[in-house]
């Protein structure tokens, strides 16, 4: 078990000791290293003894640095012993909905504890050994990200494909009285762990706060190739779905301070309802859950307009027309704020929404679309000057879309310069500075 090196950063400390990429590093002060928190958590102290397979040998290099200085270490992976897959199967599943074709990372179904502290990946808790229990009491490593879904035990055990899950409310309270904060997610499927259910879950989770630091609502999405009885929410139930969460929402504000409960933005867009003003997410919690999102969107375009309004900043090789593309959801917003961008700049600016043939047209949200369907969709139209993709369509480095696609195919296919934007002001410098 250990960490192998991936890069040294020039004149750092193991840089000194002339460790180089493809050493791996085993343990530091009798520490195994399973990932890079226990790297970072044992490589805490000033005195360290950092044990190294060096050249096919293990030598132990002892170091002494200033408090906090880095050893100038990165990895090739954040975990050493692998990834904890997930052995529950629910039918809701967007692994068992994905179909052949797409990046292989894609496939793997994680289920790790470790990457919900790293990175805010939601987790079931249901894999938990007492050796894991031992880590957070020892590493406290917070906050987590919970898949909750329900908190009555056999409703959950039913949602999750797994009659040996846990009961996760004895698990939140032994994560709170281990000083382990938690955000969690609720996903709602019609019929099965709405109505009564829901509400139950939300109270069962709100008495356990500030432990449950917040519960996010999230509609079941489903592609053309899930296998379970279920169906999408319609518009008047998203609206009565905004309606119990409002009213969750002002108890809670004046009983501990906080909404606690928030809705995904999909609910109100689905609804055809506005969504919230900023205030009302209390610091966007779950922000990357797809929990505030359209707001931090609008908020910046206002800004980016207003901005606008007092000096429009074109240049001669700015686009005089542009096409941005996103999703079937989203369009009828990004519509309205395309109209007052062209109204702003004098310029063409044309949303087009795509339709997501590969996953089914029930999937709508602009992160789910794959470059072939793009690439039909625009094959064929009057494009002007450039393409905006949105950047959710591409992975963490912005590099390949699910389908593998980078932005050098998508010139290649359409003809013209393509880039990507995930902000009001990317929009806004690709039209104004050209591409």
């Amino acid at each position: 078990m250990g960490g192998v090196i991936a890069e040294v950063k020039p004149g750092s400390i193991a840089a000194e000791l002339g460790l180089r990429a493809g050493d791996e590093v085993l343990a530091i002060n009798g520490r195994p290293l399973r990932d890079v928190i226990d790297y970072q958590f044992y490589s805490a102290e000033e005195a360290l003894e950092v044990l190294v397979r060096h050249q096919g040998e293990e030598v132990l290099f002892e170091i002494e640095r200033d408090y906090g200085e880095d050893l100038g270490i990165e990895f090739t992976a954040h975990t050493f012993d692998g990834i904890r897959t997930c052995d529950n199967h629910c039918p809701f599943c967007y692994l068992k909905g994905m179909p052949p074709g797409l990046r292989a990372s894609l496939y793997i179904p994680d289920d790790d504890y470790r990457l919900s502290f790293l990175f805010g990946n939601f987790v079931t808790l249901t894999n938990l050994d007492e050796k894991d229990w031992q880590r957070l009491a020892e590493q406290r490593l917070s906050p987590l990200y919970v898949s909750v879904h329900a908190t009555d035990v056999a409703l959950r055990r039913r949602l999750l494909g797994n009659a040996a899950a846990p009961d996760v409310l004895e698990q939140l309270r032994r994560l709170r009285d281990l000083g382990v904060q938690v955000h969690t997610q609720i996903v709602l499927v019609p019929g099965l762990n709405d109505g009564a259910a829901l509400e139950r879950s939300v109270t069962d989770l709100a008495s356990l706060y500030p432990a449950v630091q917040s519960i996010a609502v999230v509609p079941v999405g489903l592609t053309r190739y899930h296998r379970g009885r279920m169906r999408l929410y319609t518009a008047a139930e998203a609206r009565d779905v905004l309606v119990r969460i409002a009213s969750w929402q002002a108890d809670f504000r004046r009983r501990q301070g906080v909404r606690l409960v928030y809705a995904a933005d999909e609910w109100y867009l689905l609804a055809g309802q506005p969504v919230p003003a900023a205030g009302e997410y209390d610091g966007f919690p779950q922000l990357e859950n797809g929990v505030g999102l359209v707001r931090r969107f609008l908020d910046e375009w206002r800004d980016v307009a207003a901005g606008g309004k007092r000096a429009v900043p074109r240049r001669p090789d700015g686009c005089g027309s542009l096409t941005v593309v996103c999703g079937i959801l989203i369009a009828p917003l990004l519509a309205r704020v395309a109209d007052e961008l062209a109204a702003l700049s004098g310029a063409t600016v044309k949303v087009v929404p795509v339709v997501n043939a590969f996953f089914g047209e029930t999937v709508t949200v602009s992160g789910l679309l794959v470059g072939r369907d793009v690439i039909a969709a625009l094959q064929g139209r009057h494009l002007g000057d450039g393409v905006l993709l949105p950047r959710v369509m591409f992975d963490a480095e912005g590099r390949r879309t699910l389908d593998g696609l980078g932005l050098e195919d998508f010139r290649e296919a359409l003809g013209l310069p393509v880039e990507m934007a995930g902000t009001p002001s990317e929009l806004w410098r690709a039209l104004f500075n050209g591409f």
